[in-house]
């Protein structure tokens, strides 16, 4: 199964509420949403239950996305445990709407090296499991983005052996991320293969095109922009064949500037090569 959505409510939403957005999405026959909690977490429980009975009524797969301010390899124990809090509130809030996913990006490597950075996100990881557990927070995943600035921890490398180390744990693949990392470089076969290994039965990826700049470790680049895909950076037309010639279970949201609009685009992409939604 394939699910398209827009990464928050549709532009085209007259209602700009997560439920009008909901309603949007059907309205536009695509069948997925992330829900953005970029600056803070203002869903009560409550209202994520009306969310989920009304995604589920109109058959839309739900995601969240934590907010933005989240560092699990921050070595200042007021941040580290207010990067926990910030997870588990949108943790919470999938729960209770029935969303499977909490997309977070995991943190930055600052003056760490990369195997003491990923050995902070682990033990923050195996916790918020625990405290997961313990509030009986179930059926849902931690999703670490893959990230696009070599600051950032989040590489797919990293990504992989850490959810093959922690059950609980899953990649979710920002294509335009590491198109900008690999400055300007991406094969869509090779990313799809690096995760066998974790015999996902659903795999959550993000995608836009993106303007990157290069970084100072030759080779590599940072991301700069969300770009709508018509740039084609990186490329579309690969991506789609290669999902269609796997036949994966895949959620693919549209970080576009244009969010929806190009969620359909995509769709049209998956329709003109035999794909019924």
């Amino acid at each position: 199964m394939i699910y398209l959505g827009p990464a928050g409510v549709p532009i085209s939403s007259k209602d700009p509420s997560t439920i009008g957005g909901l309603k949007r999405v059907a309205e536009l026959k695509l069948n997925a949403m992330e829900i953005e909690f970029v600056r803070g977490v203002a869903m009560s429980n409550q209202t994520a239950e009306e969310v989920g009975r009304v995604a589920r009524e109109l058959k839309i797969e739900l995601s969240v996305h934590c907010p933005y301010f989240i560092n699990l390899c921050s070595q200042d124990r007021r941040k580290l445990e207010a990067s926990k809090k910030r997870i588990l509130d949108s943790v919470e809030r999938c729960h209770h709407m029935g969303a499977r996913i909490a997309v977070f990006h995991p943190g930055f490597y600052g003056s760490l090296t990369t195997e003491a950075a990923y050995q902070m996100v682990k033990e923050a990881d195996l916790d918020l499991l625990d405290r997961m557990k313990a509030m009986g927070l179930k059926g849902v995943v931690l999703g670490h983005e893959t990230t696009g600035k070599v600051s950032a921890f989040g590489t797919l490398e990293e990504l992989v052996q850490l959810c093959r180390e922690v059950r609980g744990c899953e990649p979710v693949v920002d294509f335009a991320h590491l198109w900008a990392r690999n400055a300007g470089k991406i094969d869509y076969a090779e990313i799809f293969d690096r995760l066998e290994p974790l015999k996902l039965k659903h795999l959550h990826t993000h995608f836009t095109s993106m303007e990157w700049t290069p970084a100072k470790v030759p080779g590599r680049g940072n991301e700069r922009r969300h770009l709508p895909i018509s740039f084609d950076q990186p490329p579309v037309d690969p991506l789609v064949r290669e999902v269609l010639k796997r036949k994966l279970n895949i959620t693919i949201i549209s970080e576009s500037p244009v969010l929806e609009q190009d969620s359909l685009v995509l769709r049209e992409k998956f329709e003109k090569l035999g794909y019924r939604f």
